[in-house]
């Protein structure tokens, strides 16, 4: 698929690095056993578009019987997206889904009014030496979505748009971007894109998006003149036509981004929402621990531990 022709690539320094709004530089986390680098929610930017939360796990290396072990936690008011450059998960979740995500495709998870799950290393990875090194985020939902009963979805590496121009490789992971449409259920205008560049390609962000970001796990760009590497993110201005080139080594990034949401969100630990009753219900709730009676379950096939309140 070649990009839609209204959206030549143009030149890097047709624009000012004014047109930078904001740079991110991630802060680094311990999960026990592999880090992460957490670039939102930041302390100068909540959200781009309605991506709350965005973290890079990895990339980490395991030996033969080790790997991530994330116990059962529970989300509202959001929706969750993994996606792996490498390793795999075994996810499990009080909707009964049991799903290993392997890279390239999407695990989508409304949390809406309540949902439990947990994200492990699977057994089969774990036969040997593995390795982990992707991406996951957070994307709040509208407020008359977030009490919606919570769905699943898993969408394979093949059934991902793929956007490709001299240079360039983009799968389409969510939302809409370029002319094509990524299969999971969306409830906000959004674009989230896996990007590949080789050394010196130039990348044009979808101009059809209010709000819009990079964050670049590979390499580097340049943008007007200025050079970013592997581990920043930055958040345009609105409205400005915004393309990046790759750096000598070539670049890979996430691009991503939608329309603003109607007014901020409250966070705390795992759940986001527009009210801080709705948080303060979920704290009592979780507390309460009466799994299949109030407000949460635990997965059928995990259940002998959970993450408590911190």
């Amino acid at each position: 698929m070649s990009w839609n022709p209204a959206l030549a690539p143009g030149c890097p320094d047709d624009i000012g690095v004014d047109a930078i709004e904001t740079l991110i530089i991630p802060r680094a986390r311990d999960l026990g056993g592999f880090e992460v680098k957490r670039a939102l929610p930041a302390p100068k930017r909540q959200m781009v578009g309605p991506f709350i939360f965005f973290d890079q796990a990895g990339p980490a290396e395991f030996l033969t019987g080790q790997g991530v072990d994330v116990r059962p936690h529970p989300h509202i008011g959001l929706g969750t997206v993994t996606y792996l450059y490498r390793g795999d998960f075994h996810h499990r979740d009080s909707l009964g889904t049991d799903q290993v995500i392997l890279p390239g495709a999407v695990n989508w998870m409304v949390a809406g009014k309540g949902v439990t799950h947990s994200e492990r290393t699977s057994a089969e990875a774990r036969r040997g030496p593995s390795s982990l090194y992707g991406i996951q985020t957070w994307i709040a939902l509208p407020e008359d979505r977030e009490d919606m009963d919570p769905i699943f979805e898993h969408h394979g590496k093949e059934t991902l748009p793929v956007i490709e121009a001299e240079g360039v490789r983009a799968n389409l992971i969510l939302g809409h971007a370029y002319g094509e449409k990524a299969p999971a259920t969306l409830y906000s205008e959004t674009f989230y894109l896996d990007v590949t560049l080789t050394a010196g390609a130039r990348f044009p962000l979808p101009d059809d998006h209010e709000d819009r970001g990079l964050y670049i796990t590979e390499g580097s760009v340049t943008i007007a003149g200025q050079s970013f590497d592997a581990g920043q993110m930055m958040v345009f201005r609105p409205g400005d036509s915004i393309t990046v080139a790759a750096g000598p080594q070539g670049a890979r990034l996430m691009a991503l981004g939608g329309a603003t949401l109607n007014g901020p969100r409250y966070v705390w630990w795992n759940f986001v929402a527009s009210s801080e009753e709705k948080i303060a219900h979920a704290k009592r709730e979780w507390q309460a621990a009466n799994w299949g009676k109030g407000m949460f379950d635990l997965p059928q096939d995990d259940r002998d531990e959970f993450i408590p309140i911190p």
